[in-house]
């Protein structure tokens, strides 16, 4: 099942609204089983419930959050989105924390059978925290 170009920009609105609702189940809602998350820090999760457990701590420890859509590229035919966000909460980097930060990125996401398979998160390494550009601490590095 392919989604037309209208159904995934509907798709990428309620995306978008589950993570400001800060709503775990309704972002899992739009997974497919078998999805494949690598984020840029180089973490992966494979499959919805690895990807629940992963990002459950997350939702639970970083309220507070907003993530704003600055610009989207659907392939309809493909199946895929480049999707570039802007996220804004309370940061969470050493000696920052707290502080407002504003964080840019990309995410690369790939549909199958109407929902997503594949999310490639790229972030930039240096963030804005009170008007001060701060590099980002990859964690385990």
């Amino acid at each position: 099942m392919s989604l037309s170009r209208e159904e995934i920009r509907n798709t990428l609105k309620q995306w978008n609204l589950a993570w400001n609702n800060h709503d775990l189940d309704e972002v899992m809602r739009l997974f497919h089983d078998e999805i494949l998350f690598d984020n840029w820090t180089g973490g992966k999760a494979r499959g919805k419930e690895a990807l629940r457990k992963a990002w459950s701590p997350w939702f639970a420890n970083h309220g507070g959050f907003r993530f704003t859509e600055e610009e989207t590229f659907i392939d309809e035919k493909e199946q895929k989105v480049l999707y570039r966000w802007l996220l804004e909460w309370p940061s969470f980097e050493k000696g920052y924390e707290g502080r407002p930060e504003k964080r840019r990125g990309i995410d690369v996401f790939h549909f199958r059978d109407g929902k997503i398979i594949k999310k490639l998160t790229y972030s930039k390494t240096t963030v804005d925290i009170d008007g001060e550009r701060v590099s980002l601490l990859v964690p385990g590095k």
